[in-house]
């Protein structure tokens, strides 16, 4: 491969805001693995947010690399997958698997799309440093020929069409919108964008309690919600507090810690058929590899605030915010029943612009 630009190339990040800052160009915000996409001829490689390739998972992007992309270019852009109409996280998951047997099977039965969103470089020119405008209005022309499942992502200096976009794609499964300043040079590894993301609260039962890696400190706080049988279902995390505040939450749930695991609803959480049976903390996963995964049990008699973004299935979909105690509420209320479900919208329209 020789290229103007060459991996691993880490890719241009975002910093969050509680709003859609106006002057900007905007794109909806796919929630999928983030691609650097090489291609020079035949040769193709997908380098994934960490630098790591993610070239053998999905063979059939490759494939339609080779078919869609111009002869020698670089794009960053999104691989996604689409199951019933939205975005299915879950199912590009499963691709990170290290039986290529089950990779092509998958590759088959849930393809993948590749959702461009910026031009890297094009034939022995690099784009660096082209200012973001003219890096768009390059990348429309390179992919006007493209087609299904590659797809150029839309975009606007429209503020309020952006709006729209905000309160209406989470539907189909996109979690925000990124602005970008019309003239940024493209910054590997820089957070110089901006996303907007969907926040909402919901009240959980704290369960358990992970210890900080830095020692007898907080951590984390283990999440549950109430299914439809009254079965405390893990649905994620608590983190990111300051140091001072980990130490003094590691005091003031000292009284709730259990001796064991006994008689808590998440006794099971060892047992691989228990796992395959509900959502239990400790979960085997290809991602964890070696990770200690173990976890302090509390008595599950406290109910916490967090706020967090959408959920990924019956869970939250990134770490959960935390907000307040919330005291007056029992732990039995807390249920799948209080989380707000987006209205739904057809995910087609979206990768066609519509």
């Amino acid at each position: 491969m020789d290229l103007p630009v060459m991996p691993p190339v880490a890719p241009m990040l975002a910093k969050s805001a509680a709003r859609v800052p106006p002057g900007m160009l905007y794109e909806p915000k796919w929630d999928g693995f983030r691609a650097i996409v090489f291609r020079d001829g035949d040769e193709v490689e997908l380098g994934s947010r960490s630098g790591k390739p993610l070239t053998r998972y999905f063979p059939e992007v490759v494939a339609a690399v080779r078919e869609h992309l111009p002869p020698r270019c670089v794009l960053d852009g999104e691989i996604v997958i689409a199951r019933g109409g939205r975005l299915d996280f879950d199912a590009l998951l499963e691709r990170i698997h290290p039986a290529d047997s089950r990779v092509r099977h998958l590759a088959e039965v849930t393809p993948a799309s590749l959702v461009a969103f910026d031009l890297l470089a094009l034939g022995g020119s690099s784009l660096m440093d082209t200012p973001q405008l003219e890096r768009r209005r390059a990348l429309e022309r390179a992919l006007h020929d493209a087609a299904a499942p590659v797809h150029v992502t839309s975009a606007s200096e429209d503020l309020e069409l952006a709006q729209e976009w905000f309160e209406q794609f989470e539907g189909a499964g996109l979690d925000g919108v990124v602005a970008k300043p019309p003239d940024l040079p493209y910054q590997p590894g820089a957070r110089v964008m901006v996303k907007v993301k969907h926040e909402r609260t919901a009240d959980c039962v704290v369960a358990g309690l992970r210890p900080h890696k830095s020692g007898p400190v907080l951590g984390s706080l283990l999440l549950g919600l109430h299914d439809a049988n009254g079965r405390l279902q893990h649905v994620g995390v608590c983190a990111s507090f300051p140091m001072a505040r980990r130490k003094a939450l590691m005091e003031e749930l000292a009284p709730l810690r259990m001796e064991s695991v006994a008689g808590h609803p998440w006794q099971d959480w060892a047992s691989e058929e228990a796992q395959a049976a509900g959502r239990l903390p400790g979960g085997p996963s290809r991602w964890t590899g070696k990770k200690d995964l173990s976890w302090v049990p509390l008595r599950p008699e406290r109910v916490v605030e967090v706020a967090y973004d959408h959920m990924q299935g019956d869970r939250f979909r990134h770490t959960a915010q935390f907000r307040r105690w919330r005291p007056d509420r029992d732990p039995s209320s807390c249920t799948y029943a209080q989380l707000e479900e987006p209205v739904r919208y057809d995910l087609a329209r979206v990768l066609s612009g519509g």
